[in-house]
């Protein structure tokens, strides 16, 4: 089964980048508008219900904190697993408030889907 892999960033090259990266690895790839807000981004992921979530923390629009909270308040989104991503270590933060994971930016491909497999590794 195919690992479907959610992005929630609002550079769009990096978006492109990763959306191009993580299907030449064999992930299935959904993608929220960047500039969505956060009942929006929730929304989208009910809908796609994805295996992981990689997101930056900090969006245009909402705070990736906000965001990460609201998903894990949520009956429907709670089990999805979560990577954060900022270009400043906000590691602890991050894991305090319910992420899986957090992978300081710039980070390497190979890094980064290093992290992705460990972290789906945790599923039951």
């Amino acid at each position: 089964m195919t690992a479907k892999v959610m992005l929630i960033e609002d550079d769009y090259t990096m978006l492109s980048l990763l959306r191009t990266l993580l299907r030449f690895e064999k992930f299935e790839v959904a993608a929220v508008e960047y500039d969505s807000d956060l009942p929006t981004m929730l929304e989208a992921i009910r809908r796609e219900l994805p295996d992981i979530i990689l997101m930056d923390v900090h969006l245009r629009q909402i705070n990736g904190l906000d965001l990460l909270h609201a998903i894990r308040s949520d009956e429907s989104t709670r089990s999805a697993r979560v990577i954060m991503t900022s270009g400043i270590d906000m590691s602890q933060r991050c894991l305090e408030k319910g992420a899986d994971a957090f992978i300081l930016k710039p980070y390497m491909p190979e890094d980064l889907i290093q992290k992705i497999r460990q972290v789906m590794a945790y599923e039951n």
